[in-house]
């Protein structure tokens, strides 16, 4: 079975929405080349692409490209003629959201577009709106928007309105209050995002009935094989569909990459495998967006999916009987007593009741045999034997074991004094002196009774 590739490449988009002289032109073509530079030590399929806003022209758009002289050279071209009446934030979003939609037909990869602002955008709320629910469908195709708002001031009339955008996209909002410290911004993004080649957004497949029309758009149908290919379906490998077994499942092919499908085998990989609608589904190897036919593909859903839903209901509601069978041979225990010497507990009926709930003599209502005891000798095999057992504490053992103390004397046993070993004292050390010139032994004076030498 085909085993479904990881995205291992990326395109980042550069949208220049800079209306005044905050930052310089020198200052970002040089930050851009050294963001490029550094980017490319990670070892990724990486792309560029740039789009900058015109006065009296249509706006500058470069996509999918990898020499930053050409970005250079449009930058120090067009930045005299770049729009400097106002923001255009909305708009150049829009623009780079159909790029990333029309390019996600043929291929897939991670889009970062980050958007370098000094100006709040006062187009209308409409504007916003529209662009929020393209958002919403940008995300389901790896996108991730990063921006950076450069500029002296601490708050913006748009500040909620860029936290939406970025959060909704999986990015961020970072704030240049200083030119020469746009750099180290600039480059901060390589690093934080580097890890999006594995590591992908969780996409879920909720989406609106109403959105259907536009995904349809984007998709396309699989087309015929030509003459000299091979039909065999890339799906399952085998020229018979092993799904419906007949001959007259013609199998088709990807328009971009020509992977073969059986239409039985790609009904049943959309199913469990689309991208919110059961007909519409990536391709196994290039991950075009593909589209079925709906009604088809339903079909297929009920015929097989339904019978198995089915099996399970049969099988829950079985199982179901099987426990409530079970239930009703076990006999409900009510009311347990305790009777012991007059005195009894109740449990059941009368357990809130305190005229019949007494205390039991004893918390142990079952009786536990007592441990076996045990004898050992203390001193060794002709010590004292001593019985003890498991409840006796070491404390107690240790009492009983030293009160007598036995010693064996020519074949016969002498019982002495009984000694608390907390009574024992260590020896008391006494100290000897030697005679400096004869070495003999002083004791209890310090003069030497054999030389006469006082020491």
């Amino acid at each position: 079975m085909f085993k479904k590739k990881s995205v291992n490449s990326e395109e980042f988009i550069f949208y220049i929405d800079l209306i005044s002289d905050f930052l310089k032109k020198k200052n970002l073509i040089k930050s851009i080349n050294t963001f490029i530079k550094e980017k490319a030590k990670f070892n990724t399929q990486t792309s560029y692409g740039l789009l900058v806003f015109q006065k009296e022209d249509n706006p500058v758009t470069f996509y999918d490209e990898n020499d930053f002289e050409s970005y250079e050279k449009i930058l120090d071209e067009k930045w005299e003629t770049r729009e400097t009446e106002g923001s255009l934030f909305e708009n150049g979003l829009f623009e780079i959201l159909a790029y990333i939609f029309r390019k996600s037909r043929e291929a897939r990869k991670n889009y970062r577009v980050i958007i370098i602002s000094d100006t709040p955008s006062m187009l209308s709320d409409d504007y916003h709106n529209a662009l929020y629910d393209l958002l919403i469908k940008a995300k389901k195709f790896d996108t991730f928007i990063d921006i950076i708002r450069v500029g002296d001031q601490k708050f913006y009339k748009d500040d909620v309105k860029l936290k939406v955008v970025t959060s909704e996209t999986h990015g961020g909002v970072l704030y240049c209050n200083e030119a020469k410290s746009f750099l180290n911004i600039l480059t901060s993004l390589i690093q934080s995002k580097s890890e999006f080649i594995v590591v992908q957004p969780e996409l879920d497949n909720q989406m609106l009935n109403e959105d259907k029309i536009f995904y349809e758009k984007l998709a396309v149908d699989l087309i015929s094989l030509d003459p000299d290919d091979e039909e065999k379906c890339d799906i399952c490998e085998k020229e018979v569909c092993p799904i419906c077994s007949a001959y007259s499942d013609e199998v088709h092919k990807c328009f971009n990459c020509g992977a073969k499908y059986h239409a039985c085998c790609a009904a049943d990989y959309s199913i469990s495998n689309n991208i919110g609608f059961k007909h519409l589904f990536r391709c196994i190897q290039c991950d075009t967006l593909l589209k079925l036919d709906e009604d088809y593909v339903e079909m297929i859903y009920e015929e097989e999916y339904t019978e198995e839903v089915e099996q399970d209901r049969e099988i829950e509601e079985v199982m179901e009987e099987v426990v409530e069978e079970d239930i009703s041979e076990v006999q409900t225990i009510d009311e347990i007593t305790y009777d012991e010497e007059d005195q009894k507990i109740t449990i059941g009926e009368g357990i809130l009741n305190p005229e019949t709930l007494k205390i039991p003599p004893s918390l142990n209502i079952f009786p536990q045999e007592s441990p076996p005891a045990k004898k050992i000798r203390v001193g060794g095999y002709f010590g004292q034997e001593v019985t003890v057992t498991e409840n006796q504490s070491t404390e107690n053992l240790l009492s009983s074991a030293t009160e007598t103390i036995l010693s064996e004397v020519e074949g016969s046993t002498q019982v002495k004094e009984k000694i608390s070993i907390t009574t024992l004292k260590p020896p008391r050390r006494s100290t000897i002196k030697l005679c400096k010139i004869c070495g003999f032994t002083l004791r209890s004076t310090s003069t030497c009774p054999k030389c006469g030498f006082k020491n």
